[in-house]
Order: structure tokens, then C-alpha cells, then sequence
């Protein structure tokens, strides 16, 4: 998924983020609606106007999220963004000890620490890369390369925090609407089809000349068929992740989400023309060990909550909470 997004917001022109989420979201709520006609959906819920009103704000989190997502990943490469990526976690794990009164194991603490060092060693080494290496060699502007980089950072961390607070909101709301594993699903990709698309309309330039950079001939259909892709990817993301945590448990969700790192990293500097150094690599690899070390850490407070006695409900994840929430019945 990751790499599809890198690939359709990749084109030179190409500014229409929202209307690309607006696609997506499209496609998702189509092809729902089409396997519950056709009997493959059975659980899903009829659509509720009061959930819709409750749930409508969490949905624009995810508006915030998606679309800094996109746009971080317009201005960096698959592996910087992976690797920041996992400062989510760090907030994440510190919004919970403020509003839920969770806690922070030194294990867990380790593994942060673990998370910022990658981060720091993949922007030094995009930032050296940009001074010394592609910019030198074919004589452009240094300073617009750093712009770049700059403008990525500055997505990616507002990414971090959009991240954290619909999941640390969701895991508040979802609570009290009993949803299940497409319930969730349906609401989050109807609720932002209109906010995408006023967004799109809004902010964004539909003119003909427009159009016709962010859809060049040469690439329109490759450009339209990873759209759509994208779409179907969102409905088995989403549908997996609930499965995963409804069938297995929150530590194999989590350790899963620490494993599946490294290859989305590796491919971007396989499909992408992202740099290969000695800092990309070794942030690659810090970044995959401090998620190793944090899926440790999430077995051993497991195990711990199990052997003391059960005076206090054990406090989870909150992604891995709201999923679990999700899809209980």
C-alpha cells in the first residue's frame, strides 16, 4: 500500500492529494457495497445517523492523517517515511499514559530511544545524500533539494501527531458504538468521500491544463489502475488487521506490524530511485531492530499482566485496543 501511494503521488505535476483520496475511499465503499449484494459481506451493519454523527469526527482525523501521509510521501522516499513512521508509536504510547493511564515499560523506552536514533541516522543521511550526492553530481540547486526534504519532514511530523490522535480518539469512540470488523471500515470511507471531494474542489486546481500534468498520456491508465488498486488494498488492510487481532492476539499484531518494516523499505529502494548509502541502510536496519525490541517489550508486559493479579484491566496498545474493540461482539 505504502508503495502504491509512493508511486501515484510521485509524478512530477502531481498535486491532487485529495482527490486521490477521495478515489480511494470511493472505491473502498463500492466494492463493500457490492460483496454485501452479493452475499460475501454479512455482518455489516445498516447505516445509522446517529453513529454517522458520532463517528464523523474521527473521520476527519483520518482526513488529517491520510493526507499528510500522502504529502510526506510526495517529498520522501518509501525508507525515510517507513522509518519515521514508528515515531507514531512513541506518541502514541505517551497519549495513552495521559488519558487512559497507561504505562511505559523500560523495554519500551529502549525501543524509543531505538526509533529516534533510526530517525536521526535516515535524515542525516537523506541530508547528506542531498549536499554531497544526486545534487552535486548533476549540478542542481542544494539548497531546493534541503527545501524538499524539509517540506517532508515538516508533513511527516504533522503525519505523527494526525496519526496518533485519531487513534487515541477512536479507541475513546469506538467503545460505545459496538462496531464490527466492516462496520468501522464503512463509516470511515463514507463519512470522508465528501470531505475529500470539498477539499478537492475547494483547494486544490481542476483546470484542464491541470489535469492534463497530473494525468499525462503516457502514464494516465498505469496512474488510474494504481488508484483503484489502492482503493481494494484499503478494504484487505483494514478487514486483515481486525481479523488479525479478533483471531491471534494484540502481541502478534504488533509484532507483525514490527516484521512488515523492513520489506516495505527494502522496496522502496528497490522500485524507487532512493538512495543507497551506508546511513539509509543502517537507519533501515535500526528502525527494524527498536520494532523488534518494542514487540518484546509488548510480549513481556504481557506476560507480566498475566502473572500478577488481575486488580487493574491490562492496558493495550491503543491501535491494538480500538481493533479489538472493533471486533468484539
Amino acid at each position: 500500500m505504502t508503495v502504491t501511494n509512493k508511486y501515484c503521488v510521485s509524478g512530477k505535476d502531481w498535486n491532487l492529494n485529495f482527490f486521490y483520496l477521495a478515489i480511494q475511499s470511493l472505491v473502498c465503499i463500492i466494492a463493500i457495497i457490492i460483496c454485501k449484494q452479493a452475499g460475501l459481506i454479512k455482518n455489516l451493519a445498516p447505516f445509522d445517523t446517529k453513529k454517522a454523527k458520532t463517528w464523523f469526527p474521527i473521520s476527519l482525523l483520518l482526513v488529517g492523517m491520510i493526507y499528510t501521509s500522502t504529502k510526506a510521501l510526495q517529498f520522501l522516499s518509501v525508507p525515510v517515511y517507513t522509518i519515521f513512521k514508528n515515531l507514531t508509536i512513541i506518541v502514541i504510547a505517551y497519549g495513552e499514559v495521559l488519558w487512559f493511564g497507561g504505562s511505559v515499560t523500560a523495554s519500551a523506552l529502549f525501543s524509543f530511544g531505538l526509533m529516534v536514533l533510526s530517525s536521526v541516522v535516515a535524515a542525516w543521511a537523506d541530508i547528506q545524500h542531498a549536499l554531497y550526492g544526486t545534487a552535486a553530481v548533476a549540478g542542481s540547486d542544494a539548497a531546493a533539494a534541503l527545501s524538499t526534504l524539509n517540506a517532508g519532514y515538516a508533513w511527516m511530523g504533522m503525519n505523527v501527531f494526525c496519526t496518533a490522535a485519531y487513534v487515541l480518539s477512536m479507541r475513546k469512540v469506538i467503545k460505545k458504538m459496538n462496531f464490527k470488523d466492516w462496520d468501522t471500515m464503512f463509516y470511515n470511507n463514507l463519512l470522508t468521500i465528501p470531505v475529500l471531494f470539498l477539499c478537492s474542489l475547494v483547494f486544490e486546481d481542476w483546470s484542464s491544463k491541470n489535469i492534463q500534468l497530473n494525468f499525462p498520456l503516457d502514464t494516465r491508465n498505469k496512474l488510474i489502475t494504481g488508484m483503484v488498486y489502492s482503493g481494494l488494498a484499503t478494504i484487505f488492510i483494514s478487514y486483515c488487521s481486525a481479523w488479525c487481532i479478533r483471531v491471534t492476539s494484540s502481541t502478534t499484531y504488533s509484532m507483525v506490524g514490527a516484521l512488515n518494516k523492513l520489506p516495505i523499505a527494502v522496496s522502496g529502494l528497490i522500485f524507487f530511485d532512493a538512495p543507497v548509502t551506508f546511513g539509509s541502510v543502517s537507519a533501515i536496519f535500526i528502525g527494524f531492530i527498536s520494532g523488534i525490541v518494542y514487540a518484546w517489550a509488548k510480549v513481556r508486559q504481557s506476560a507480566m499482566n498475566k502473572m500478577s493479579l488481575p486488580t487493574t484491566q491490562p492496558v493495550m496498545s491503543a491501535s491494538s485496543q480500538s481493533n479489538r474493540d472493533a471486533s468484539s461482539s
